[in-house]
């Protein structure tokens, strides 16, 4: 979807409790990728009250498409899926700015 605009994206979802550091170094490494392969520099937060509730911030992507393409390769290459909660999925929330 195009909208002429940078988008940002809010990544939200749960990770298994025994997998924290696993998924945490994997969150890492996609964040290095991306950040090298499109100057990129995304966040990873905590729930402040639910621990396990992780959520990626990417902001101002101006290639939507390509970026979420690459995204999606880097999680696959990490096995990031086998890091998540039971029933969890990775959902994406996208917003540009108010015109």
């Amino acid at each position: 979807m195009k909208h002429g605009r940078p988008t940002h994206c809010y990544v939200y979802y749960r990770i298994a409790a025994d997998h924290a550091a696993a998924a945490r170094a994997a969150v890492a490494a996609v964040l290095r990728a991306l950040e090298e392969r499109f100057g990129i520099v995304g966040r990873l937060l905590q729930g402040a009250d639910e621990p396990l509730l992780w959520m990626e911030i990417y902001e101002n992507v101006p290639d939507l498409e390509r970026f979420e393409a690459a995204l999606e390769g880097e999680l696959t290459v990490q096995g990031f899926a086998d890091h998540l909660a039971p029933g969890s999925a990775r959902r994406t929330e996208r917003f540009v700015a108010h015109s």
